[in-house]
């Protein structure tokens, strides 16, 4: 989650910025506030939309070197012959555990509800005065003893004290406002700022659309009455000498300043508009990177390309079909043989299957069968039946709490690696983890897992080794 949320801020961060030095200044203002509406709804769905083939056009090491370093893999004594790779546990303190993050969110979405509520209670009561006209789009309420001059969505708020003459010319600022249903645009941001409260863009680009709303509003009017007498007008309610208010949610003096420089400028040129075409490279660089980051966290492989090529080749050997995972792994290996340029030595053509000798898994004929999973019909459900079952074994057994101390703030990772030998019993555990306490842990529960039945190939009782990785989050 948090790395879609940093996605999704990185990604309307370029947008704003683009509109910020491009095409903030250009007077196509109704592409502006469809380019204002669109981006922010753009920047939450591009993080789904992963495109294999942009992928391929950027290694995934290049991706991962703006962030990291990668160092080779060291193994602690000899090398892993044949390991089975077991699905990641996720363990978790037992009992009632506070997400303090979570408590954090609610408490901002809570108080960002509460500010929405209390402006809303204000210009709610702004509706309990009298109407002096309704038509059948808009409808005007006066405010007694006030200047105000606003729109919420086919309503506008008119004070008592505006003139007759300054009253028509607001009305026809306030009734493209109505027209063009800018309140929505308003709407849209608000529900936003709440959900996403802790989104500062989303701030931003509400004072844009805004500021945009403004200078549509006058575009139209002007086109009804000469430009000197807005600006007189404008300028008197900047400077208080008539005491005249256009007010909005947002409304202050420098607006007013934005607004009379907005009118003066000549209208853009129609070759200005291509500005709008950076989008589609834009576009295409945030689906690239997200095609090729991955958000998922990586178990690092611990066989060797020429090991992974024999489990495979005797598989095939033994006429095993292999499933959708094992061909993609193949071809993982195949592509990254031809990219690294690196051949490997032929696979193994020695196969050693004497009563208690390793096997790979992939040729296993009969797996290792977990307390509890006898019963399953063939080995593939025996092999899931397994997995769940060390997962809650180890779910139940590792001591996260104690383990709190020697452990890092944010996300851990406990590779362990392990036997089933010939008897069924664990053997030969090993472990890599942040601190030693932690592989000491790790290894203590894989050793207190209870005895198998052990896996069998052609009828004898073999070894096969595993690797699981164990997960676990540490707050602050």
């Amino acid at each position: 989650m948090t790395h879609y949320i940093l996605q999704v801020i990185l990604f309307q961060l370029v947008f704003l910025l683009v509109y910020e030095f491009l095409l903030k200044k250009e007077t196509f203002f109704n592409a502006n506030r469809a380019y204002l509406l669109l981006t922010p709804v753009l920047s939450l769905l591009l993080p789904f939309l992963k495109i294999e083939g942009l992928s391929s056009l950027f290694p995934a090491d290049s991706v991962q070197a703006l962030t990291s370093v990668l160092l080779p893999e060291v193994f602690i004594g000899d090398q892993p012959q044949t390991v089975q790779q077991l699905p990641q546990v996720v363990v978790k303190e037992n009992g009632f555990q506070i997400n303090w993050w979570l408590v954090f969110y609610g408490l901002g979405l809570l108080a960002t509800i509460m500010i929405f509520l209390k402006r809303f209670s204000s210009l709610n009561r702004l509706f309990r005065f009298r109407k002096i006209s309704e038509e059948k789009n808009f409808r005007i309420i006066e405010i007694p003893n006030s200047k105000i001059a606003c729109t919420f969505f086919n309503t506008v708020f008119l004070g008592d004290k505006i003139t007759e003459s300054e009253r028509q010319q607001i009305l026809s600022h306030e009734l493209v406002h109505i027209h063009q249903k800018h309140s929505l645009d308003l709407m849209f941001f608000e529900i936003q700022k709440i959900i996403f409260w802790f989104n500062p863009l989303l701030y931003i680009y509400q004072n844009r659309i805004s500021t945009l709303h403004e200078f549509i509003a006058d575009a139209s009017v002007v086109k009804r009455t000469g430009k000197e007498k807005y600006y007189e007008q404008l300028l008197n309610t900047t400077f208080n000498t008539r005491n005249i208010s256009f007010i909005n949610q947002f409304f202050n003096h420098s607006l007013i300043k934005k607004r009379i420089i907005m009118l003066q400028k000549s209208k853009s040129k129609s070759i200005a508009k291509f500005k709008f075409l950076i989008i589609v490279p834009l576009l295409l660089i945030m689906l690239t990177y997200v095609a090729c980051s991955d958000n998922s966290e990586e178990i690092p492989q611990d066989q060797s390309i020429s090991e992974q090529l024999t489990q495979i080749k005797h598989a095939i050997e033994d006429g095993k079909e292999l499933t959708d995972a094992e061909k993609q792994q193949f071809f993982s290996l195949m592509q990254q043989i031809i990219e690294d340029g690196n051949y490997p030595p032929p696979p193994s053509q020695t196969r050693n299957v004497a009563s208690g000798a390793d096997v790979p898994f992939a040729v296993i004929e009969e797996v290792p069968v977990f307390p509890g999973c006898e019963n399953e019909s063939d080995e593939e459900a025996k092999k899931k039946c397994m997995s769940s079952g060390i997962a809650n074994f180890v779910n139940s057994n590792f001591k996260v709490k104690e383990m709190r101390e020697f452990a890092e703030v944010g996300m851990n990772r406990v590779i362990v690696q392990f036997k089933i030998d010939k008897t069924g019993n664990i053997a030969d555990a090993k472990a890599r983890a942040s601190s030693p306490e932690l592989e000491t842990e790790a290894i203590r529960v894989i050793n207190s897992l209870p005895q198998m039945q052990p896996g069998k190939q052609k009828g004898k009782e073999v070894g096969v080794m595993y690797s699981l990785p164990i997960v676990f989050q540490v707050d602050e």
